[in-house]
C-alpha cells in the first residue's frame, strides 16, 4: 500500500493505493488491486470512498457522515447501513483503531466490534533499524464468527511518533504489514 496525506485547511486527505498478486507455478491465486480516499475535517472522518477488485470481484465503501443523525451511513458490497460515529475505518496508517470498539472494512464496509489488548512493550528490528514499541493484540468481540471472518491481528506501533510500524496476521498463510519508511 501507498499513502498519501495531505492536510490543508484544517482538512486531511488521505489516498491510498494497493496493488499486488500472489503466483503459484505462474498462475494467479490471489490479487488485490484498491484505491482509497479518506476525508477529515476538524481531526473527525467526513466521507471515505474505495474501489477494490479482489481476484476480479469489484468490492467497495461509500461512507459518509451524517450531521444530523451523528452518525457514518455506509454503502457497500458487504454492509448497507448506519453505524455509530466513533467506529474507525480499519487501515493500518491509523492508531485509532486501537482505541476504537467497532472498525469498518475499507473494503466491503461491514462493521465488526472488537477487542484489543495490550500485550506489553517490545524491541522490534525492521529493515535494520531498531524500534521500541507497544504490541497489541486486535480481535473480534463475537467468537461465533466463522473463522475467515474473525478479526485476529498482532499490531506493533512506535512509542515514539503512534506509526503503526507491524501488523501480523494469518489467513490464507501468513501475512505481514510493515511500515518501511514515512516523510
Amino acid at each position: 500500500s501507498n499513502y498519501f496525506f495531505n492536510y490543508e485547511d484544517n482538512k486531511l486527505t488521505v489516498k491510498n493505493y494497493t496493488q499486488f498478486k500472489i503466483k503459484l507455478l505462474k498462475a494467479t491465486v490471489f490479487s488485490i488491486s484498491s484505491e482509497t480516499i479518506e476525508e477529515y475535517k476538524s481531526n473527525k472522518l467526513v466521507s471515505f470512498n474505495s474501489t477494490t477488485f479482489q481476484n476480479h470481484k469489484e468490492k467497495y465503501v461509500k461512507l459518509n457522515y451524517d450531521k444530523q443523525k451523528q452518525k457514518f451511513f455506509i454503502n457497500g458490497s458487504s454492509y448497507k447501513g448506519f453505524v455509530e460515529a466513533d467506529a474507525v475505518v480499519a487501515n493500518w496508517w491509523n492508531h485509532k483503531i486501537l482505541k476504537a470498539k467497532k472498525q469498518i472494512s475499507p473494503i466491503s464496509g461491514s462493521v465488526k466490534e472488537q477487542i484489543v489488548k495490550y500485550i506489553g512493550t517490545e524491541n522490534i528490528n525492521l529493515y535494520g533499524k531498531n524500534y521500541k514499541t507497544k504490541h497489541f493484540k486486535l480481535i473480534s468481540k463475537n467468537e461465533n464468527l466463522p473463522k475467515n471472518k474473525k478479526l485476529n491481528f498482532d499490531i506493533w506501533i512506535d512509542k515514539e511518533n503512534n506509526f503503526i510500524l507491524k501488523v501480523v496476521y494469518s489467513r490464507m498463510g501468513k501475512w505481514e504489514y510493515r511500515l518501511k519508511n514515512f516523510e
